[in-house]
């Protein structure tokens, strides 16, 4: 089976949004150059499996994907100068950003009454998913 490279495929998935959904999109500002347009991937996790992937666009989409799960594109937004938000399944998942560099972006996510950390770094080029078991 042939693999798009993640940016083909980021950019196939967003042609593909419907001129309505495309009228909804809100903008987001950029904190620097290093959160928006750089793939984040997380480490591989305990089971031997890659981590997940996101993506945040500049124009509010992001777009988050691992290598054994389906995409998922949802607007974000900064709600203040290190924090952001976006709905995930009619939830609003809110963030501080803890640590943000050109290598490496760490997030505290706030879901309910728990906090938890997700670390990414920046993914390397090319990065290809490996075959997985089906």
């Amino acid at each position: 089976m042939h693999k798009l490279p993640l940016a083909l495929s980021a950019a196939l998935i967003l042609s593909t949004l419907p001129a309505a959904a495309q009228e909804d999109i809100t903008f987001a500002p950029m904190i620097g150059d290093s959160l928006t347009e750089r793939f984040w991937v997380q480490p591989q996790e305990d089971f031997g499996l890659p981590g997940s992937m996101i993506l945040f666009l500049s124009e509010g989409t992001m777009l988050q994907d691992s290598c054994w799960e389906t995409y998922r594109l949802s607007n974000w937004q900064m709600t203040g100068d290190d924090s952001l938000s976006w709905v995930e399944d009619t939830m609003t998942i809110e963030a501080d950003i803890v640590e943000l560099n050109e290598a490496e972006l760490i997030l505290a996510l706030h879901l309910g009454e728990e906090t938890v950390e997700k670390r990414y770094t920046v993914a390397p080029v090319p990065y290809v998913c490996p075959d997985m078991p089906r």
